[in-house]
């Protein structure tokens, strides 16, 4: 296989897309996670939860900061290694990132420093909200980053002019007809992740003999959220399939290794697709399901690869597997959740150290599943980088394969040391836990009784009603 420019540039995209992701993937799911902590603590006064949300908002930082470094390398790379892509449809993709930035990244960074800096120097309702409003941020970027890579698979409210996109209804472009299920899939998949994440933590803790009530809050609601989620994630996955089915027949076909489509399609357990031969060796599968999920009937007939022109057809072997590891981690995902809500019924969780040895290594579960479900979007849309309108050999940069193995090559090295650093402080920060980072310095919730003294001591004190900032501080 002759690695050129092109080839070394999908690899190099693949690269530095596959690091970025889990990070944004991680924080969308986290911010929810911190808001929702610092909503139960004015809520309740509930110490545990003011803990717990200063624990992970260090672990957020950490994890922020290294999905924007990683996400800048990203829109480089569209004018190093894919000039022409953005001349094609930089029309319609380029106001859909304008927007992430305009309206996501800027509300997420105005209230970042509220919330990682404003512990005690900001009122209680006041770092709530901000942490409120990061969380919708990181939810409104992912809206527009799936809207665009969206339209990328099925173009909607377009009009091609001498080979390039000009947009004609922004409500079709911003809405097409494959957004609202993949935003739906990446939200819930990123909640998961985090859940897993916030389990193997509780778990890791109770494991060592920290038997604190944050880390059994911590395996609470982990164990909620995966037993409610996992089985809805399946629901929108089914769904999702079916649209594929609809608007991208060719990758269903891939995904499905189907290669004959005067029979219904088979649910392929295991096989090693042949893409030369055009069929499937050492196939163990179950004949008609695949066409009952995606067409709701055993006999439904749907289009084979060799239906399409082998120059049409997308790769088979990545997204095949890729699908498969993602279905499997899934379902391994609803029972190991349904077992730990069953335990927890018995109220035995706490004690079921094998159940808990598990989880604590199970945190890179909806990494995993991400990474595979990305690699079935992205390699199960080639040969086309906008499906119908610029293909991917064609969108490349006129630059020398020389120059973009010396530029991966740096990315293998930088990524190794930066991203191995990032990693190994979140570690240490989970080892640490949230009774070591929080503790006897966390402010008290503040009632009214407390600010309706206050404000009459200062108007006793001052005369006019309107303390100083710095007198009233230490009380609030």
């Amino acid at each position: 296989m002759e690695l050129d420019a092109f080839l070394l540039s999908r690899i190099q995209f693949a690269f530095t897309v596959s690091f970025h992701i889990v990070f944004p993937a991680f924080t969308i799911g986290l911010s929810a996670y911190i808001a929702t902590l610092l909503g139960l603590w004015l809520k309740t006064g509930d110490q545990k939860f003011h803990l717990l949300a200063r624990f992970w908002t260090k672990i957020f930082a950490v994890s922020f900061a290294m999905g924007v470094v990683s996400g800048i390398v990203l829109s480089y790379q569209f004018g190093t290694n894919w000039s022409r892509f953005s001349t094609a449809v930089g029309n319609v993709v380029g106001p859909l990132i304008g927007y992430e930035v305009l309206s996501a990244f800027f509300l997420e960074a105005s209230f970042l420093g509220v919330m990682l800096f404003g512990w005690k120097r900001v009122p209680p309702w006041l770092h709530f909200t901000s942490a409120l409003i990061v969380a919708g941020g990181t939810a409104l970027s992912g809206f527009w980053i799936l809207s665009a890579n969206s339209w990328m698979q099925y173009p909607a409210g377009h009009e091609v002019r001498d080979g390039i996109a000009y947009p004609v209804d922004w409500v079709k472009i911003v809405f097409n007809p494959t957004f609202p299920l993949r935003f739906a899939h990446m939200m819930t998949a990123a909640y998961l992740t985090t859940a897993f994440v916030v389990l193997a933590t509780g778990a890791r803790h109770l494991l060592a003999g920290h038997r604190t009530e944050s880390a059994k809050t911590m395996v609470r609601m982990a164990i909620l959220m995966i037993a409610l989620t996992a089985p809805l994630q399946a629901v929108i996955g089914d769904f999702h399939g079916r649209d594929t089915a609809t608007y991208q027949p060719a990758k269903l076909a891939a995904i499905e290794a189907h290669w004959d489509s005067s029979k219904p399609g088979a649910l392929v357990l295991f096989a090693w697709p042949d893409e030369k031969a055009e069929l499937n060796r050492f196939e163990i599968s179950i004949p008609g399901v695949a066409s009952l999920v995606t067409h709701g009937s055993m006999n439904a007939l749907f289009p084979s690869l060799k239906d399409f022109a082998v120059q049409d057809r997308p790769p088979v072997l990545i997204p095949f597997f890729a699908f498969r590891s993602m279905v499997g981690i899934g379902m391994l995902m609803i029972l190991f959740g349904w077992i730990g809500a069953w335990l927890w019924r018995k109220g035995t969780v706490f004690e079921s150290r094998r159940w808990l040895w598990i989880a604590q290594y199970s945190w890179p579960a909806g990494f995993l599943a991400i990474l595979s479900g990305w690699f079935v979007t992205e390699v199960g849309r080639q040969p086309w980088l906008a499906t119908g309108i610029i293909r991917s050999a064609d969108a490349v940069s006129p630059v020398t394969a020389t120059q973009v193995a010396i530029s991966l090559i740096l990315f293998v090295c930088v990524y190794s040391v930066v991203f191995t650093a990032g990693i190994l402080l979140i570690n240490r920060l989970i080892d640490k836990g949230p009774d070591e980072i929080g503790g006897a310095d966390a402010p008290e919730q503040p009632s009214k009784r407390t600010l309706k003294a206050v404000q009459g001591e200062a108007a006793t004190i001052f005369g006019d009603g309107r303390p100083s900032d710095d007198k009233i501080q230490p009380a609030i």
